[in-house]
């Protein structure tokens, strides 16, 4: 039987402008030919391509698969990462029509378990977009995820685990293309939709390596969100914190006219520094750990101080 080196959790262009209305709509900008060819660089056997809420994008993708052959061996099958009505997500595998996002947990499982799919608790203690101790009721559990740089996220998933002994994934939550493979998985199966899927059914899928994304590559990301995202921000900070509409406006244009000044690398810096605070005291301190999504900024203040 074969061990296949899968990517199960990456984005692309296709996922934009289906965050929700809670996020920014700009979540990728990596193209479907760069994602194929960053996956071949890195000598994938599998590829889930799992944009929020939608399945744009995987027909897209076999079509070019068609017409060039240079990725042939590279089998592509269809993921959805679905958000939740508590803004918590789902990975799912397999599916032949898209999962409406917006619905409670138990609804999106059972819309995956009609599909025979295959569902993944993925950056399941994270800050913001976490199913926490819900994550019990997928079929696997993503107890490393490379873009969880507070790093207690990850440490928490693991502590989970082996707590209740579940099944385990690794992902790499790609949003830039140099992430694509950054965490890999190895099915054991034929290279077929129905048996990989079935492997993953059957927890016939193991971790085989692990990594962080880098400093620089975070901060890639997040310049593309905050550069193309204006619209998004004025209408969220005027939805939730309009008293700092004209703080929050002023530090964006000073921040679209100096990008590249050592200010900001120590804006960041404190912001892991705050993640890492916060993270620790919600994940192993007992912490509220939906501080966040309450969107309630003295609250979160003191989680870091």
């Amino acid at each position: 039987m074969n061990q296949l080196r899968t990517e199960l959790h990456c984005h692309n262009i296709y996922s934009n402008d289906h965050m929700g209305d809670l996020e920014p709509p700009f979540d990728c900008n990596v193209t479907i030919s760069a994602q194929l060819e960053q996956s071949w660089k890195t000598d994938l056997d599998v590829l889930f391509v799992t944009n929020h809420n939608t399945l744009n994008g995987y027909k897209q993708m076999l079509e070019y698969k068609e017409n060039h052959e240079k990725f042939s061996n590279i089998k592509v099958y269809p993921a959805e990462e679905v958000t939740t009505d508590k803004e918590a997500h789902v990975l799912v595998y397999g599916v032949s029509e898209e999962i409406k996002s917006n619905q409670t947990l138990d609804e999106i499982l059972d819309a995956a378990k009609s599909q025979n799919a295959v569902t993944v608790a993925p950056h399941p203690f994270s800050l913001i977009d976490a199913l926490r101790e819900d994550s019990l009721k997928c079929d696997l559990f993503e107890v490393f995820n490379s873009s969880n740089i507070d790093i207690f996220s990850n440490k928490k998933a693991e502590k989970f685990s082996d707590e209740h002994n579940l099944d385990v994934v690794s992902g790499s939550d790609s949003h830039i293309l140099s992430t694509i493979g950054r965490c890999t998985n190895l099915i054991e199966s034929e290279n077929s939709f129905d048996d990989v899927i079935s492997s993953m059914r059957k927890k016939k899928i193991s971790i085989e390596k692990t990594g962080y994304v880098s400093r620089s590559e975070v901060l890639e990301h997040i310049q593309y969100k905050i550069e193309n995202s204006k619209e998004y921000i004025d209408w969220y900070v005027k939805e939730f914190y309009p008293k700092f509409f004209w703080l929050f406006n002023s530090t964006y244009k000073f921040y679209m006219h100096t990008r590249k000044n050592y200010l900001w690398n120590l804006a960041f810096n404190f912001a892991i520094f705050a993640l890492k605070r916060i993270s620790y005291k919600i994940n192993f301190e007992g912490k509220d750990p939906y501080t966040f999504r309450t969107r309630d900024i003295s609250a979160i203040t003191r989680m870091i101080f």
